[in-house]
C-alpha cells in the first residue's frame, strides 16, 4: 500500500514538472516579427514547441541516460516512415554512415563481404561524411560526375565507373531530391552490387511512390538541428533484413556478439553457453566480440526529442515543399541566368534547401550575388564540398576518376542554396526572392 501510495505521488509530481515545461516553453521562446534586412533567415534550423521539452525533461526524470524506451519508440515508428523493417539509431548521420560502410565489410556477409582496395561508386559533388567511410574503410572510392539541376549522376556515368573491383555504389539524395534509384538498383542487381543510398537531406521524399531510403540494403538518415527532424546530434541506419541489423547493432555497439537490448541480459537464454574463437567455454556473451566496431549509440534524452518530432515530419515536409516552390516561381524570370533545381524523373523531393547555379557565361558571379544576399541577412551555404577533389583532405586519396568531372567543377565555382525550412514564413521567403530582384535589376 505504501508503495502504491509513494508511486501516485510520483507521478503526479512528475505531471506536475511536466505541465511546468509546457508553461515555460510558451514563456521563453515568443514568436518575433519578422523585419527585413534585420532579422537573420536561416538557411536551416530547428523548429519545435512545448512537445520537444516535455519530452525531453520526461526521459531525463527516468535518468535512464543512455538509449531506452525513447529510442526503441523512435526506431519503431522510423522504421515504418522510411518503408523498411529495421532502424538502428546512433549518435550522427556521420556515424550512420560509418556504420553502413563498415556493414560491408562484415565477415558475417560471407563471399559477398567487400575487402580492402575493393571499389565503390560515388558522386565527386557531395558532403565529405558520404565519402569519408569509404576511404577509412580502405575502399576505393571511384568519383563520376553529376548533371546540373537535378544534381544526379546518369545511368551512363555509372556504367562507365564499372570495373571488375565495384562492389557498392554510394550516393546521397543531393539536398533532399532523390537520385535516380532506377538506374541505380538496375546497375546493382546487373552486377551483384550492394547499394547504400544516404537519404540525411531526404528524409520523407519517395520515387516511384515509394520511401527514398527504402530501396538499397542500407540507408541512412540524420537528425542534426538542420535536418528535416532534430535530436541535436543524432543518425540512424535503415536496413532491410534482420541479417543486416544485426551486423550493424554490432559494430554500433562496441562489435559484441550478444544481440541483448541495453539494460537485459540473457535474451538468448544461454549468455554462459557460448564457445567462440579462441575463448574459453562459458565466457560471458555479453563481452565477446565478433566485429571490430565502436560506441555510437545516442541518449534516449535525445530520442525524447526526436519522438516529439517525428509526429510533426508530414507538416514538415509539406512546408519544405511549399517554401521550395514559392521560391521557385519567384526566381523562375531568371532561368537564362541561373540553373534552378530540377525534380528528378518519378520523384517527390523532400527538399532541404533551394539550390542555384549561376550559368557559365552568365554576366553574374556567384561571389557578388551572395555577398549581396547575405548582406541583407539571408544565409547561403555552397553544395557542401563541392568536387570533393579539389578540398585539401582528398589530394591525395586513394581514388578513381571516370569521365570529366566538369559539372562538378561548375557547382564548386557557381552553386549555392538558401533555405526552405519549416521555421520560415511567407514574408521571408518573398524578402528572400526582392533581394535577389533587387540585385538581378542591376545585371
Amino acid at each position: 500500500m505504501a508503495d502504491s501510495k509513494s508511486d501516485t505521488q510520483k507521478d503526479a509530481t512528475r505531471q506536475e514538472i511536466l505541465e511546468l515545461v509546457g508553461k515555460y516553453y510558451a514563456e521563453a521562446f515568443p514568436r518575433k516579427p519578422f523585419l527585413g534586412g534585420i532579422s537573420q533567415i536561416p538557411v536551416s534550423g530547428k523548429v519545435f514547441d512545448g512537445d520537444e521539452l516535455i519530452n525531453l525533461v520526461d526521459s531525463s526524470l527516468d535518468f535512464w541516460l543512455t538509449s531506452g524506451r525513447y529510442a526503441h519508440e523512435f526506431e519503431e515508428e522510423f522504421a515504418k516512415v522510411m518503408g523498411v523493417k529495421h532502424a538502428m539509431l546512433c549518435n550522427s548521420g556521420s556515424s550512420a554512415n560509418l556504420l553502413a560502410v563498415s556493414a560491408l565489410k562484415s565477415d558475417r556477409l560471407g563471399e559477398r563481404a567487400l575487402v580492402d582496395g575493393d571499389e565503390v561508386i560515388t558522386m565527386a559533388a557531395g558532403f565529405p561524411t558520404t565519402v569519408n567511410p569509404i576511404v577509412q574503410n580502405r575502399l576505393i572510392p571511384v568519383f563520376i560526375d553529376c548533371e546540373l539541376g537535378t544534381y544526379d549522376a546518369t545511368a551512363e556515368k555509372m556504367r562507365a565507373a564499372l570495373s571488375p573491383k565495384t562492389r557498392a555504389i554510394v550516393m546521397a539524395h543531393t539536398l533532399g531530391n532523390p537520385f535516380n534509384l532506377d538506374a541505380v538498383m538496375s546497375i546493382a542487381k546487373e552486377n551483384n552490387l550492394f547499394v547504400i543510398e544516404d537519404s540525411c537531406d531526404a528524409v520523407g521524399a519517395t520515387y516511384d511512390g515509394k520511401p527514398v531510403g527504402s530501396f538499397g540494403d542500407l540507408s541512412t538518415a540524420s537528425f542534426y538541428p538542420a535536418h528535416h527532424v532534430t535530436m541535436g546530434e543524432g543518425g540512424c541506419v535503415q536496413a532491410k533484413t534482420a541479417s543486416m541489423r544485426k551486423i550493424v547493432e554490432s559494430l554500433r555497439d562496441w562489435g559484441r556478439d550478444c544481440w541483448c537490448p541495453t539494460g537485459h541480459d540473457d535474451t538468448c537464454g544461454r549468455r554462459f553457453d557460448w564457445q567462440l574463437g579462441g575463448l574459453p567455454y562459458g565466457y560471458d556473451h555479453k563481452h565477446i566480440y565478433s566485429q571490430i566496431g565502436y560506441n555510437l549509440k545516442l541518449t534516449d534524452m535525445q530520442a525524447a526529442v526526436g519522438v516529439a518530432q517525428l509526429k510533426k515530419l508530414p507538416g514538415f515536409i509539406a512546408a519544405r515543399r511549399k517554401n521550395f516552390n514559392r521560391l521557385y516561381e519567384g526566381l523562375k524570370k531568371y532561368e537564362d541566368f541561373f540553373i534552378l533545381p530540377a525534380t528528378t524523373p518519378k520523384s517527390e523531393p523532400s527538399w532541404f534547401g533551394f539550390l542555384i547555379t549561376i550559368r557559365p557565361g552568365a554576366p553574374v558571379k556567384r561571389y557578388d550575388l551572395v555577398q549581396h544576399i547575405e548582406s541583407h541577412r539571408i544565409s547561403t551555404r555552397q553544395l557542401f564540398a563541392g568536387n570533393l577533389l579539389k578540398q585539401p583532405a582528398y589530394q591525395n586519396i586513394p581514388h578513381r576518376v571516370v569521365g570529366d568531372l566538369t559539372n562538378s567543377d561548375i557547382i564548386t565555382t557557381n552553386t549555392f542554396w538558401i533555405g526552405v525550412y519549416p521555421g520560415l514564413t511567407d514574408e521571408m521567403i518573398d524578402y528572400m526572392v526582392s533581394t535577389v530582384d533587387e540585385f538581378m535589376a542591376k545585371v
